[in-house]
């Protein structure tokens, strides 16, 4: 037998053990940090429930719901004068519509153009999503600004 090739077996032998024990620590660290983690999600949970009752959260808690109340009721005052709706109003309205608000957008229409239609849809649609605006039309043709 070649010395050299029992160098080179006993050699290969060793690498693999090596590798071998590398593998196996590797493995270790991987179920320790596992198990750290499980630990660790298991407390945050516990941190979270007792946060929930935290009498600063529900303070916190109540002003977001007061000011979520404040809210709709604005958003109800300024539907009751006209706004998220896109209507036609008469001349004599007008002054006390546009007075009325602090945001208005007038289309002074014809009835007779395409353009004026193709308006009339885009506002439409706008009014609904812009309750803090409030959305009129008027009919230029019976205003007297056609001539």
């Amino acid at each position: 037998m070649d010395p050299n090739s029992v160098k080179s077996t006993l050699s290969n032998l060793a690498f693999e053990n090596v590798m071998a024990a590398a593998a196996r620590d590797y493995k270790k660290e991987m179920l320790a940090q596992e198990k750290a983690q499980s630990s660790t999600s298991v407390n945050q949970e516990v941190d979270l429930d007792e946060l929930m009752d935290h009498p600063e959260l529900e303070k916190l808690h109540a002003d977001r719901i007061t000011a979520l109340k404040k809210e709709a009721e604005k958003r109800e005052a300024l539907k009751r004068q006209g706004h998220g709706e896109y209507r036609e109003i008469s001349e004599g309205d007008f002054l006390g519509e546009v007075t009325g608000s602090e945001k208005v957008v007038c289309h002074f229409y014809h009835k007779e153009f395409y353009r004026c239609k193709i308006m009339d849809k885009h506002l439409k649609a706008l009014a609904s999503k812009h309750l803090d605006t409030k959305f009129i039309k008027l009919d230029a043709e019976k205003r007297g600004c056609s001539r």
